[in-house]
């Protein structure tokens, strides 16, 4: 079964403005664990002494999850990391012939001695640990330089290697830029020299398409995908964690372990300390994932949900919904007389009209019409009309 890596609390963090105190670290920690992630990269420890404090909190947890940090490829960011008592390290080094000359001025000879030497390093000091090795910007780099590098690093002790779509670059489909070419010639290319590390892809949104290339890889035989809540994180960010579980349940039926009802209030809770607004639309989760709005769709939805859903939202824990205005029709009005207690008042079709036609003129104004508060008010006032018109119809 596929593998899920978190890695909100380190690549979420590296969206601008964001900042989770240890104790909320600690808190979005355990959701992703009830959820049933299998590693949570927590940060990288070199870059502030909280954040290191942080990790070493979450991985004295006592969760399920492995628990893992993030470090350059330097002895002592990696002596840092190792002090964290995580499960699992995280190095990486570019090996694009561009990042060797302009960013790092040394040759991919150097670079690869560079990652045996600390690789060797962390895996004489904790021999259980689990060890990825990334070679930054994967998919702009030479393939031959990404293999010649990860063959080393796996030598040397890493269990994992991490092909990164640092940029966002890679299209599905495309014959050169499809990340799943570099997940089977990679996989294919350590094979042929009898080496087996898991795969791991780590896909950025800067076209969009980090779901569509996680799935791409999924396919290809990768064995961890990364995500993040809200797919948060550097520029545009990276594949957003419900919607990528969503879609891997519907893929394959035995990839259903994941507990998808405590998604919601993992949203909201990085949500609230991100600053970082939930989109209405957001798959899943958004105001609007599973709320029903044109008359004809609420009409049949009322009699099957699923003849306008394809996902069942109990199964996160949540209900479907309606909204009204203009474009609702008179199924709209009676299911929402429902919602407020009044089922009496449906059968009155002159007042379920005039209820009609006020909401249809104060949705003018551009904004929801709210069905717990303001509905109650607008069968009133055309409760009232109606009760005088028929006053004068008596008198008459």
């Amino acid at each position: 079964m596929i593998q899920i890596l978190d890695s909100t609390l380190r690549e979420g963090e590296q969206a601008p403005g964001v900042y989770f105190s240890p104790t909320i670290k600690l808190a979005i920690a355990q959701l992703l664990d009830r959820i049933g992630i299998d590693i949570i990269e927590v940060g990288n420890p070199a870059v502030d002494p909280e954040i290191a404090l942080a990790i070493t909190n979450i991985a004295k947890a006592g969760l399920k999850a492995k628990i893992g940090a993030h470090s350059l490829c330097r002895l002592k960011d990696v002596q840092k990391a190792l002090d964290c008592d995580i499960d699992f390290l995280g190095v990486f080094l570019g090996i694009s012939q561009k990042r060797l000359e302009q960013d790092y001025a040394i040759s991919l000879g150097t670079a690869i001695e560079r990652i045996v030497e600390v690789i060797s390093y962390a895996r004489s000091q904790q021999p259980d640990l689990i060890i990825r090795y990334t070679p930054e910007d994967t998919v702009r780099s030479p393939i031959e330089n990404a293999i010649a590098a990860a063959s080393a690093a796996v030598q040397a002790g890493a269990n994992i290697i991490s092909i990164a779509d640092t940029t966002g670059y890679a299209t599905p489909f495309h014959p050169q830029r499809c990340i799943a070419r570099y997940v089977t010639t990679i996989k294919e290319a350590l094979a042929a020299r009898h080496l087996y590390p898991k795969i791991e892809v780590h896909c950025h949104n800067d076209r969009g398409l980090a779901l569509a290339n996680g799935l791409d890889a999924y396919h290809a035989g990768a064995d961890i995908i990364d995500v993040s809540v809200m797919g948060i994180g550097e520029r545009a960010g990276i594949i957003d964690i419900g919607t990528i579980l969503a879609n891997l349940i519907e893929i394959n039926p035995e990839e259903k372990h994941w507990q998808l009802e405590h998604l919601k209030e993992l949203y909201c809770l990085v949500s609230q300390h991100s600053h970082i607004p939930i989109s209405p639309h957001h798959p899943l989760v958004g105001k609007n994932a599973f709320t029903h709005y044109a008359g004809v769709h609420v009409s049949a939805i009322a009699k099957d949900e699923s003849l306008y859903q394809s996902l069942d939202p109990k199964n996160l824990g949540i209900k479907s919904d309606i909204a009204l205005g203009m474009q609702s029709g008179i199924s709209a009005i009676s299911l929402a007389l429902k919602q407020i207690d009044r089922e009496e008042l449906i059968g009155d079709r002159d007042l379920v009209a005039k209820i009609l036609k006020e909401i249809k003129e104060i949705s003018k104004r551009g904004t929801p019409i709210n069905i717990e508060r303001e509905l109650p008010l607008i069968v009133e006032s055309c409760s009232s009309i109606n009760q005088s018109i028929n006053e004068m119809i008596g008198i008459l």
